[in-house]
């Protein structure tokens, strides 16, 4: 494993140094400071219910499991 320090900036990550691979590698980026992005809504566990949630989806005859999915394609 190689660490390597570098910058993120208009959707960009910049390496600091060049490196050399013979393929494309996967990495993952880790923010060292905290950030803040606008507009992104998480799901607060505190406030979630299962009980009210099975009362939003009494009359839901589909499945649940399917609609997520489909949502999630459609945002890509």
């Amino acid at each position: 494993m190689l660490s390597v320090k570098g910058t993120y900036k208009d959707g960009k990550v910049i390496i600091q140094q060049e490196i050399k691979t013979e393929k494309p590698i996967n990495v993952i980026v880790t923010f060292l400071e905290e950030v803040k992005t606008p507009g992104v809504r998480r799901l607060d566990i505190n406030k979630f219910s299962f009980k009210k949630a099975r009362k939003l989806l009494e009359g839901y005859k589909g499945s649940l499991s399917d609609a997520i999915i489909e949502e999630r394609r459609s945002a890509v």
